[in-house]
């Protein structure tokens, strides 16, 4: 999440579902609040929903383990300078303004083999950033009281029998190495096959002054023990990632994330979703994500107006005190809504203690058939306590989800 003040503050690009590390993790300060980063703008037109992110480095779905470079991918980043050899051994940690890549077709993710670490997926931070809450301005003067905090229960493990769709989304920043929460969703173009997985815009792209992220990857049911931080050290990376890790080969965010997403503030917050496209690094036997882990969330970009909904559960990896970043957590609450920018849709918001590292997480629905679907996803809140909030779905974010699905619609 980033932060608004006068909630907590946390460093953008780390705290996300992951554990904080002991390093520079997020600084609290009573004044601000840990706010996700998303793409910001008003527009509903596909037009405006276009940050895709084209890269793959594995021959997915082969089930033999190999990693393939194709041709396309290598081409691609030869045109940016970019050795793919030198990349996989370390260059890819050169973060030089001009090589950051960042227009919306220009995210290139080849697959590095064994980086995901159980060591390194335990150590990573969340992507939290602040903002003043005079930017609270409201949508039209339509913002309600903020609400009670609602305290965070833990998920019951294991968490692929109780939330099979949650995971973890990793990837490296300038700042180093970084945490998301995600959910497995639906891809129309695959039923009941899907390699689709849905995240916060800032968990894959810095905003207006950064590119793309790198070596994103997906890992479902992460600790799906739910063991404690104590318990996890020296973990394999079975342990860790029992259902493996999946690299992401195309990304896709809100071009108003792209254009307006900083390093504080609230803007973009009501756009701030990505969809991504994800591979096996290891193989699957040929099996796609949904097949893997079970389950996969249809996607509601229609859901009803705030005083409709009577409550809506967030599921994400906190990850600032009191919590370590391992274990999942979720909070149930009717929500209320919040504006960041009258030009903006306004956004949900619930009570919730769920802290840095929840950005990013999939907020749930039950809809009228008692079946449940995913309606938005951690954007802004306190890190320490407090409220969450996340955009509502409409005709951006649903341009952003089918492009992603049509890209791979014949694959």
């Amino acid at each position: 999440m980033r932060s608004i003040r006068p909630f907590f503050t946390v460093r953008r690009g780390r705290s996300a579902p992951g554990r904080i590390s002991p390093a520079p993790a997020a600084l609290v300060l009573a004044s601000v609040l840990a706010l996700t980063a998303t793409a910001c703008g008003s527009s509903g037109t596909d037009d405006n929903a276009g940050g895709s992110a084209s890269a793959s480095a594995t021959g997915g779905g082969t089930g033999d383990g190999k990693i393939k470079i194709p041709d396309e991918l290598r081409q691609k980043l030869k045109e940016h300078g970019i050795d793919i050899d030198k990349w996989k051994r370390g260059a890819w940690k050169n973060w030089n303004r001009d090589d950051w890549l960042r227009e919306a077709n220009d995210y290139v993710n080849p697959v590095i083999k064994g980086l995901w670490s159980s060591d390194r997926m335990r150590a990573a931070d969340d992507p939290d950033k602040g903002v003043d809450t005079n930017d609270l301005s409201g949508d039209q003067g339509v913002t309600d009281p903020t609400p009670a905090p609602v305290k965070a229960k833990a998920v019951t493990p294991t968490y692929h029998a109780n939330a099979a769709a949650a995971g973890k989304v990793l990837f490296d920043a300038p700042q180093g190495t970084m945490v998301c929460s995600a959910t497995v969703v639906e891809d129309p173009a695959h039923p009941g096959k899907s390699n689709l997985v849905w995240t916060a815009g800032h968990c894959v792209h810095a905003g207006k002054k950064g590119g793309w992220y790198r070596n994103i990857a997906f890992v479902p049911s992460y600790n799906n023990a739910g063991e404690n931080a104590a318990q996890l050290q020296g973990a394999t990376r079975s342990e860790v990632a029992p259902y493996g890790v999946w690299w992401g080969d195309w990304a896709r965010t809100s071009q108003q994330w792209i254009d307006q997403g900083g390093e504080t503030g609230g803007q973009g917050s009501a756009y701030d979703y990505a969809v991504i496209h994800v591979t096996p690094e290891q193989g699957s036997g040929g099996k796609s994500l949904e097949e893997t882990v079970g389950s996969a969330l249809p996607v509601n970009f229609d859901a009803p107006a705030v005083p409709k909904v009577s409550s809506l559960t967030a599921t994400g990896y906190p990850a600032a005190p009191p919590y370590d970043g391992q274990t999942l957590y979720q909070c149930t609450d009717r929500p209320g809504r919040l504006s960041i920018d009258t030009a903006d849709p306004t956004m949900y918001r619930i009570g919730c203690t769920m802290t840095g590292g929840s950005s990013g997480g999939g907020w749930v629905e039950t809809g009228s058939d008692g079946k449940p679907a995913l309606v938005s996803n951690t954007s802004i809140g306190p890190v320490t306590s407090g409220w969450l909030a996340g955009p509502r779905l409409g005709a951006v974010a649903k341009a952003v989800y089918d492009s992603v699905s049509k890209k791979f619609a014949g694959q």
